[in-house]
């Protein structure tokens, strides 16, 4: 393709003008395009950069209608190169890098100003610029390909240096919204990614593995480079000409933090960010399909030869890298530089990249119902031992993590004892053993020789996945031995059903004698009263001054005979526990006392009235305010009352609910839109509406800012209630912060969709409902079902 293009260049100095699919000129009129049948592109003024379409190597297209031209069998991308390197072109942009076309693709400049990638009938990729006035467009020599809205150049609509793919070329910035992203793997679909790791009060570049395709969405951070602290506005990464790569921050872009420092680089980042300074040495930083980081420079003689050098690399170890065996194990040589990888037992090698990839049949989970019933029967599992083993895993795949481990073997126990769990990792921590047990193997293992990794595997000759027995014969030898193992499970089992009737009657005659117990003398001084069902019949004059409605129960208004005021609590729904349980908790909850929360007086358990008394131990939240790691098997910690808090603050701030289908497509869902106008530098139309205008912008813009924290999906990022104190009273800077995955995905669906979708299934009657009266201010609540 290079040799094609240099071709082009001669034949465009002798004609003026494109032959063979070459088109010249830097600036490109509307109605332009280019064709990949011909493989045409679009130069820059020096010919330093092409745009265009270009062939993949390796690529065929499976298509049998076409057979009539040498380009029939191959696949296209979209993309930048340098043009005038030898060789097959070094690709800097791609959009369809990932899904190539056939040879009958299209690039046109349309007359509304789009720029579109076409495939026959489908789109492939649009720049979304239709409307906005586009009038030219032109392939810099920076390496830029840039849509203008004047014909005098001087105002931009699109630019490819904004959406960089996997390559950041000299001044080109790459902003706290935006990444580099390598290739997806075709066997697995992960991949890395270079991108601003934001917390708090800090931030750092990052590089990240991914695998978009597991469940739920995982990625493991496994390099970062310096933290910059108490920054809040315009941050930027930036390589500049001179090879010296880092973050820029400041309203003048005046601070900078170093990643690499070249030594000749003189001028150093904060000059470069100002200036569009020429470059007379190709540079490129590139994020490898392997997951590391590289700085490379175009050196036109090395050893006689013309290639690229590296200058700098992010990681120095390949095994510091995590996926970069799959989920197999990284073992570096003698000499420390090469890497190969060992697969686990249980997984095998997919596909040609000799990565490791788990292999359903032979992976110790439990995948039947029988198996999770049963799953204290271990003979159907074996734990293989990987010794001076370590493994890169997120929280997401910690089933749990086990200090008190006596001996190694212990871990090993652990796991096979437990039906999620595949593998386990034990270790020491200045001296302190650890034992992680893991739900899932993801991110790849490396050498260390003070870890043991175990992974559980099925036994051989045990029941496989289809549930039926290995290793079986007919002779008399094996139905002797197969009646020999079956007699005494036989027997076994039916003295455990004995026993468990004996158990089952006993349990039975105990609860009613303990019942008889508890309500004679359970509760202790200073516990909660045990009103019975009709005292509080007339304590809230039957039930008759209803104050509000909940998913599992009603609240009523009563008073006790010193005209104490009461809330009476009645649930409509429960779940079977027993009673000692229930009486347990009232006495605990009893004499807990906070300032904010209203003191529990006493509860009722009587005759007929307790399908309503028994104590209610699931999940509980009001739906909107939950923590996500409530329902994705994540640690709870503290943090799950910030995003809580989060939430409840953004309703503050807004004067309405979250979620709100009385407003329009736009604005129904608060935060996504609050976040929108934050920064858009408007945050005031996110204020309450009935305050006209009347708030304080920069509290107004800190209280969105501390919101829009606290309801960070990882729960790192959410800061410490005492730390949103401080941010809220002004005394510490506040970030601006990334956009809650939540509201992400949510966005990236498709509001108006999801909108339109949420309209048709709105029942106006399911929401919870609240009756208020300024004479009810209750002191305490009394139960009649559950203490909470």
């Amino acid at each position: 393709m290079a040799s094609y293009s240099s071709c082009c260049w001669v034949l465009f100095f002798l004609v003026m003008g494109g032959l063979g699919g070459c088109v010249i000129s830097s600036k490109i009129s509307l109605g332009s395009r280019l064709t990949a049948s011909r493989g045409e592109a679009w130069f820059s003024d020096n010919g330093t950069f092409a745009f265009g379409f270009t062939t993949c190597p390796g690529t065929v297209n499976n298509d049998d209608d076409d057979d009539d031209g040498d380009n029939n069998d191959k696949l296209f991308v979209l993309a930048i190169w340098f043009s005038k390197l030898p060789g097959d072109p070094t690709l800097v942009w791609s959009p369809n890098r990932d899904y190539p076309a056939s040879r009958n693709a299209i690039l046109e400049l349309s007359v509304t100003g789009n720029l579109v990638l076409s495939d026959g009938h489908d789109i492939l990729w649009a720049s979304n610029t239709y409307g906005t006035g586009v009038k030219s467009a032109s392939m810099e020599e920076s390496g830029n390909f840039i849509l203008y809205a004047s014909s005098t150049a001087s105002r931009h609509v699109w630019q490819s240096f904004s959406q960089p793919s996997d390559t950041l070329l000299p001044n080109q910035p790459l902003t706290a919204s935006s990444e580099l992203r390598s290739s997806s793997s075709a066997s697995h679909g992960g991949l890395y990614a270079l991108k601003m790791l934001q917390q708090t009060t800090s931030l750092s570049l990052g590089l990240t593995y991914i695998l978009p395709n597991s469940e739920p969405y995982t990625n493991y951070s496994y390099w970062q480079g310096p933290d910059i602290s108490n920054v809040t506005s315009n941050v930027t990464a930036i390589l500049d000409p001179a090879g010296s790569f880092g973050i820029v921050y400041g309203d003048s872009s005046d601070g900078a933090v170093y990643v690499y420092k070249n030594d000749n680089d003189e001028l150093g980042l904060s000059y470069s960010s100002h200036q569009t300074i020429p470059f007379n040495t190709l540079r490129r930083l590139t994020l490898e399909n392997h997951g590391n980081l590289h700085l490379y420079r175009w050196d036109d003689d090395v050893n006689g030869s013309r290639q690229w050098v590296s200058e700098w690399a992010a990681v120095s170890n390949p095994c510091d890298i995590a996926g970069i065996c799959g989920n197999g194990v990284c073992k570096l040589d003698i000499g420390k530089t090469n890497a190969s990888c060992t697969c686990l037992p249980g997984t095998s090698q997919v596909g040609g990249d000799g990565l490791c990839y788990e292999n359903s049949s032979l992976v110790g989970k439990c995948s039947s119902q029988h198996e999770i019933k049963n799953q204290t029967q271990t003979s159907e599992f074996n734990i293989s031992v990987v010794q001076q083993t370590n493994y890169y895993f997120s929280e997401t795949s910690v089933v749990a993590n086990y200090s008190d481990v006596a001996t190694v073997s212990k871990c090993g126990d652990a796991c096979l004892s437990d039906c999620e769990c595949v593998a386990s990792v034990y270790g020491l921590t200045e001296e302190t053993p650890y034992c992680w047990v893991l739900r899932s193997l993801d991110f790849g293992g490396f050498e260390d020789s003070s870890a043991t990794l175990f992974v559980k595997v099925r036994s051989n000759g045990s029941m496989t996945p289809e549930g039926k027995a290995e290793g079986s014969s007919n002779n008399s030898d094996d139905e002797v031995e197969a009646k020999a193992v079956v007699l005494p499970i036989v027997l076994s089992m039916a003295l455990l059903v004995a026993l468990l009737c004996l158990l089952l009657y006993y349990s039975v005659h105990r609860k009613r004698t303990l019942k008889r117990e508890m309500e004679s003398s359970l509760i202790l001084s200073g516990s909660p009263m045990n009103f019975s069902y009709r005292d509080l019949q007339i304590r809230t004059c039957n039930f008759s001054q209803l104050l509000g409605t909940g998913g599992f129960g009603s609240v009523y208004k009563g008073s006790l005979g010193d005209g104490t005021l009461v809330a009476v609590k009645k649930l409509d729904r429960v779940l079977p526990h027993g009673e000692k349980e229930f009486i347990a908790e009232v006495s605990t909850i009893g004499s807990m006392h906070h300032m904010n929360l209203v003191r529990l007086c006493g509860y009722c358990s009587e005759g007929p009235h307790r399908e309503h008394s028994q104590v209610v131990t699931m999940v509980r939240g009001t739906r909107g305010y939950l923590a996500p790691e409530w329902v994705s098997n994540r640690p709870i910690t503290v943090k799950a009352d910030v995003y809580s808090y989060g939430m409840l603050l953004l309703e503050i701030i807004g004067g309405r609910r979250n979620l709100d289908m009385s407003f329009d497509a736009e604005d129904f869902f608060y935060p996504g839109w609050a976040f929108k106008e934050l920064t858009d530098g408007i945050a005031i139309k996110a204020a309450d509406r009935r305050l006209n205008g009347a708030v304080d912008d920069e509290e107004l813009v800190r209280a969105l800012r501390v919101a829009f924290w606290c309801i960070q999906d990882e729960v790192f990022m959410r800061p410490t209630m005492g730390e949103v104190v401080r941010m809220l009273e002004g005394s510490i800077s506040v970030n601006t912060p990334p956009m809650p995955q939540t509201v992400t995905e949510l966005i990236e669906e498709g509001l108006e969709q999801v909108y339109k979708a949420m309209k048709r299934e709105y029942n106006p009657y399911s929401s919870f409902t609240l009756t208020s009266h300024p004479s009810s201010h209750a002191t305490c609540s009394n139960s009649t079902m559950s203490p909470r």
